[in-house]
């Protein structure tokens, strides 16, 4: 799936990129290996919509600009206050060059272990990929359905991927596994009833 964004450049800088969110504006810069930095901006509703439909590795085709861009979405800054995307760095990709991207990983099926009592713990959430742009996948799915036993382990090397996509991680390094509940026991402790005799012994003394 192609995704297309429309940009514009401004020259709104500092303190003055308020006013751009104002009337509706992202602030954002693009650059990449061979390209001097440009301020752009961007309608944030449209911007929005196409993060939320292409991710942070689809390659996205920027339109508005003298020579059209292929970018990937570098880095997402959002408004801690008021929510939403505050500024968003592009980069420019070169089509016949592999980048290294993070990509999301997507958990599908069940466990069977977890319904013995197992808990399922994902140790990793998003893994490093090389690529060309073309060819990076928008997440990659984890089956933990294989996890029919305590203790048992998805490594790096159990997970599929297409032929033209290079994973950048160690083959023995854990993505999810599976442990048994470990049941806490509290304990009583040991009751001196030594103790509880003299305490009996002199509230009736004292009662006497």
């Amino acid at each position: 799936m192609s995704f297309s964004l429309t940009v514009e450049t401004r020259a709104e800088q500092g303190k003055k990129v308020e006013s751009l969110r104002k009337a509706g504006f992202i602030p954002a810069v693009l650059y990449g290996p061979k390209d001097v930095p440009v301020l752009l901006k961007v309608e944030k509703s449209i911007f929005e919509k196409v993060l939320r439909e292409a991710g942070e590795t689809s390659v996205i085709h920027l339109e508005g600009l003298d020579t059209p861009k292929d970018v990937l979405i570098h880095d997402v800054a959002f408004n801690p206050s008021r929510g939403g995307v505050a500024h968003v760095d592009f980069y420019a990709v070169d089509a016949k060059k592999k980048v290294s991207v993070h990509v999301p990983l997507e958990f599908v099926g069940e466990a069977p272990a977890a319904k013995l009592g197992g808990v399922v713990t994902k140790v990793l959430h998003e893994v490093e990929v090389t690529c060309l742009p073309k060819n990076i996948p928008q997440h990659i799915t984890v089956d933990i359905s294989v996890l029919d036993i305590f203790e048992k382990q998805i490594h790096i090397s159990d997970i599929p991927l297409p032929a033209e996509v290079a994973i950048e991680h160690s083959p023995d390094e854990v993505v999810v596994l599976v442990q048994a509940v470990e049941e806490e026991t509290e304990s009583a402790g040991t009751v001196d009833m030594g103790a509880i005799s003299v305490e009996k012994k002199g509230k009736g003394e004292d009662v006497a």
